[in-house]
């Protein structure tokens, strides 16, 4: 059966009442805004960093490629040979290439192989069970076909003895 009596119907003409929390909780004062920190910092760093580290990586594999390059191999080779006599009297047996810490035991090769441009010109250091030297090399191709002509090879010992 339905109920005997109407429903009450309410009706607004305003907004709902303000809510207990809205009361307890007024909304925060108006103030000025935090200054926000550059991004320029961070992106300098990171830019050096990542240069810093390319320049590294280029300079390692540059020594890497010399280091593997015929020319340094035919010179270590002539050292090791028969040739080397008065070598082998001052930096005694075992003549190889002298590893840098920084490079994790690799020799360091400084200066340039060009033999497109028909110059070498380099030095790297040597070790033997005597002492070390440091071994200069330096070679031109005057023109195109001709063979190299080796115009410095020697070998200074670290007591300053010319080899």
């Amino acid at each position: 059966p339905p109920p005997p009596d109407a429903p009450s119907v309410s009706v607004y003409t305003g907004t709902s009442r303000p809510r207990p929390y809205h009361l307890k909780h007024p909304p925060p004062q108006s103030r000025a805004l935090p200054r926000l920190k550059s991004p320029y910092p961070p992106i300098i760093l990171f830019s050096l960093l990542g240069i810093s580290l390319w320049a590294l990586f280029i300079t390692y594999v540059t020594n890497q490629e010399k280091m593997s390059s015929s020319v340094v191999k035919g010179i270590v080779k002539e050292l090791r040979g028969d040739s080397g006599l008065s070598l082998r009297q001052s930096l005694g047996d075992a003549i190889r290439m002298q590893g840098e810490w920084w490079l994790n035991g690799d020799p360091w090769v400084r200066g340039n192989i060009s033999t497109m441009q028909g110059n070498i010109d380099l030095s790297f250091r040597v070790r033997g069970t005597k002492g070390a030297g440091t071994v200069y090399f330096t070679s031109i191709r005057r023109d195109k076909g001709l063979p190299f002509e080796i115009l410095r090879f020697k070998v200074i010992s670290d007591d300053g003895k010319v080899i």
